[in-house]
């Protein structure tokens, strides 16, 4: 499993339990969660929970979100990256390629999510060889499915989850692969 993949600007790497008190604070906020069901993070604990499931994820797939920093101060600014779905399903669909992320509102609007999503994007197609990407972003989540359609993510169909909210899905067909 890869180690670390950088940008201009950032630098991604595998999520440690030392990284809890910097997801949960992210995770805590309100406006982080406003299209992600309402349910900011309420204690530390949660946030340690989340990063032994990534670590889980590391072992059993070999990719999983990453803790994203800036280059320039090593700040914490969120996650993001890769993830194999095998263990739900997401608008009808399992056992496939998931790009995601998640920055602390402090980051926002500073093109950090364009910016990754490229490098996970080039890493998932010419290194894993990956044939098609997913991603889905709350139907309302305005900037979520600009940068996913600026990045080359097609807009597939929007669907409701269990509890009737509103879901876009995108996919990105990796066009260097002989089929």
């Amino acid at each position: 499993m890869i180690q670390r993949l950088e940008t201009e600007r950032l630098y991604m790497r595998p999520f440690k339990i030392s990284d809890a008190a910097d997801l949960f604070a992210m995770d805590a906020n309100p406006n982080v969660h406003k299209y992600l069901w309402q349910q900011p993070t309420l204690e530390r604990e949660e946030s340690v929970k989340i990063i032994e499931y990534i670590q889980g994820q590391y072992e059993r797939n070999q990719i999983g979100r990453f803790a994203t920093f800036l280059k320039e101060t090593d700040e914490f600014i969120g996650w993001t990256g890769i993830k194999y779905i095998d263990d739900h399903v997401e608008n009808g669909n399992t056992n496939f390629f998931d790009y995601g992320y998640r920055l602390a509102e402090a980051h926002w609007g500073k093109g950090y999510a364009t910016e990754a999503t490229i490098a996970w994007l080039e890493y998932g197609f010419e290194t894993l060889k990956i044939p098609v990407m997913h991603a889905y972003a709350h139907h309302e989540n305005g900037a979520s499915n600009r940068i996913l359609q600026k990045t080359g993510f097609i807009h597939q169909e929007t669907y409701p989850d269990p509890a009737g909210v509103l879901w876009n899905w995108f996919a990105f067909h990796n066009l260097s692969l002989k089929l």
